[in-house]
């Protein structure tokens, strides 16, 4: 009998074995996901300065680390917690087994694993956390196998950056920087046991939402280090004492959304996992001046409430909320000698509204489209000091066989009769800009238009008054013509990524040359005046010299401001989502010029070495002409006869032609 049953167990055990090996064979190849660990890694974006703007991630938020990089101390702690014998071991823990199993024995079920740091990571990768029998034995079975490919250091990489450390934090490195706000090698002993005791139930000992308990977990792992003798008596002694600072923050922690949103549409074609592929993407972005930018644009923006709120107390009137919700801005500002964005915001207040209207809104461009239509003239041969008709013209056109006239006026409905080049700019003058173009021909004035880089021009005089339609990035390209002394060049955000194997991609300026140096200065000393004396007088920035064309549509429907220093230009855009008119006092001097100045009084406190002045090409020479100084050049001479027109009628009223 005894035989039999010995027998009996020989044959089980063989049949057992035989099983196992199947199991084994059949599963082995498992593994294979753990050994080509290729986890989902977050996308981190830096400014110029290296400081960090934002991580974006898909599900899961991780940065990886190698072991090399990793805290001896933290080892210490996670193994001394979670795995004591884990360098001693070979997948599975055999006394820690019979100890389980003896416990779920007693209590009739499954109280109590035996899992090793090798299982825990095949059960995370591999399996499910279903507690059966056959998936204790899968367990072991590709513990054991994974512990013969890979290295413990390997495992324990590949544990400490997959494990979910609460909070949406995967991965040790981006724990510590979400919970602390510090790199690995910063953490106090006190720290790294808080994050070596998460894993076992990351929700529950999460720092943000239970402190006691998650410090009381860190002292388990604190006196388990002690009582191994891994650190001696007084390390044990302050860290049971310490209390660390713990933060709350947001995953992405992003703090330009806008401009990364920019840089996030123009790689999202090319680079598809972009968001979540481990990339490091280093943009021209000043966080400081991104910072200064929005608190300029904001500020304007609760100017204009302050203003439409005061008009409807004296008025009368209720208050509008649709006003509060529709109006917003928009900012641009960037290197003008290389095209390199320095801050982008698209809105007011991301949290309210992610649509970006630097980049995703055209709007008509109003007067701020004259400095290129007086460029044209200025290179057929006008001077600023030239003289220009402003009197009024009726247009008489045709659409679909009906009759109609079209009578421009200047803004307050009055004309000068003569008025010269330089003046007509500078006040933003319609009538006299409109005559400007009908002398120069239309034709002539649309084909440079194209050539400056302006799209969907039509070849009609409403394109002298600004009918055009540019998003702000379109503008600030086309104006780098005259911020950058003729060449222009093209906005970009994305200075160089760096994919997770470390090779990079850099992206440098694109410039082309459309204009003579002298050719531009002529306009940007217009410019300069506009600013001092015209139109644009809040955007005056006391020690620093800057041009800049204001720009209003019909009905204060669009508001624009587009000036550039001797080094940066900035073009600012307000309006209502809905198209309809704001205030009829919010016109591109109110409005929008007062952010070019608060911008760059902030920029200049925290950058004084920038240009102050600028600099006049050579081929530019100066006359007198009527007791004023005036700059004229060989394309551009000073005018030799002056006209004499007067206004047939003196009372305001427009003349037919």
């Amino acid at each position: 009998m005894i035989k039999y049953i010995s027998g009996l167990v020989v044959i089980l055990g063989l049949v057992f074995a035989g099983w196992l090996y199947n199991l084994y064979d059949e599963i082995k190849h498992d593994v294979d996901i753990v050994v080509n660990y290729s986890p989902k890694q977050s996308t981190q974006f830096f400014d110029k300065n290296g400081k960090i703007i934002a991580n974006t991630f898909k599900e899961e938020n991780r940065e990886y680390v190698k072991y090399d990089d990793i805290p001896a101390r933290i080892i210490e702690g996670l193994v001394a917690i979670e795995d004591t014998q884990f360098f001693e071991h070979h997948g599975i823990n055999p006394d820690a087994i019979s100890r389980a199993i003896i416990k779920d024995i007693q209590a009739g079920g499954f109280v109590e694993g035996a899992s090793t740091l090798t299982q825990q990571l095949i059960k995370m990768l591999i399996l499910t956390r279903e507690k059966k029998l056959i998936r204790k034995v899968k367990e072991a079975l590709l513990a054991i196998r994974l512990e013969t490919v890979l290295t413990k250091e390997e495992i324990l990489e590949r544990y400490l950056n997959h494990v979910y450390f609460g909070h949406g934090y995967y991965g040790i490195k981006t724990a510590a920087k979400g919970y602390f706000n510090k790199d690995l090698y910063e953490l106090s002993l006190k720290e790294m046991a808080i994050l070596v005791g998460l894993p076992r139930a990351p929700s529950f000992y999460d720092p943000t939402k239970n402190l006691k308990i998650s410090l009381a977990r860190a002292n388990q792992v604190i006196t388990r280090l002690n009582t191994l003798g891994w650190i001696n008596n007084e390390q044990f002694e302050n860290s049971m004492k310490e209390i660390p600072e713990i933060f709350n923050q947001t995953l992405t922690r992003n703090k330009a959304p806008y401009a990364v949103d920019y840089a996030i549409s123009l790689l999202s074609t090319d680079i598809p996992d972009i968001l979540y592929g481990g990339y490091k993407v280093y943009l021209t972005i000043d966080l400081d001046a991104q910072e200064i930018a929005q608190e300029s644009l904001k500020a304007a923006y609760e100017d204009a409430l302050k203003r439409d709120l005061e008009f409807r107390k004296s008025e009368k009137k209720p208050n509008d909320d649709t006003y509060v919700k529709e109006l917003n801005g928009a900012i641009i500002s960037m290197e003008s000698s290389t095209g390199k964005i320095l801050a982008l915001s698209g809105g007011i207040d991301y949290n309210q509204s992610v649509f970006n209207r630097a980049f995703q809104s055209k709007r008509q461009a109003g007067s701020a489209i004259k400095p290129f239509l007086y460029q044209v003239a200025l290179n057929n041969g006008y001077n600023p000091a030239s003289q220009l008709i402003d009197i009024s013209r009726t247009y008489n056109y045709t659409v679909g066989g009906v009759e109609k006239k079209w009578q421009p006026k200047n803004y307050g409905g009055k004309f000068e009769g003569i008025v010269s080049l330089r003046d007509s700019l500078t006040q933003s003058r319609n009538l006299s800009t409109l005559n400007l173009v009908t002398d120069v021909g239309i034709h002539a004035v649309t084909e440079e238009l194209k050539n400056f880089g302006l799209k969907d021009v039509e070849e009609n005089l409403s394109i002298t008054l600004g009918s055009l339609s540019v998003s702000l990035i379109e503008f600030s390209e086309a104006y780098s013509m005259f911020s950058n002394n003729g060449t222009q060049v093209k906005p970009y955000i994305i200075e160089q990524i760096v994919n997770k194997s470390g090779q990079s991609l850099t992206f440098e300026p694109q410039t082309k040359e459309l204009q003579k140096p002298e050719q531009i200065y002529l306009m940007t000393s217009i410019l300069g005046d506009v600013v001092t004396k015209g139109t644009g007088k809040a955007a005056q920035v006391p020690g620093l010299e800057v041009a800049g064309k204001t720009g209003t549509t019909n009905d204060n429907v669009d508001a624009w401001f587009c000036g550039y220093s001797p080094s940066i230009q900035t073009v600012i855009w307000f309006g209502k989502d809905n198209n309809t008119p704001m205030r009829k006092t919010e016109t591109g001097g109110k409005i929008a010029a007062p952010v070019f100045s608060s911008f760059y009084k902030k920029y200049l406190e925290i950058h004084p070495e920038i240009p102050r002045t600028f600099t006049m090409p050579q081929n530019v020479y100066t006359s007198n002409i009527n007791g004023r100084d005036e700059f004229y050049t060989d394309m551009s001479p000073i005018p030799e006869i002056e006209i004499q027109v007067q206004p047939e009628n003196q009372n305001g009223e427009s003349m037919e032609f």
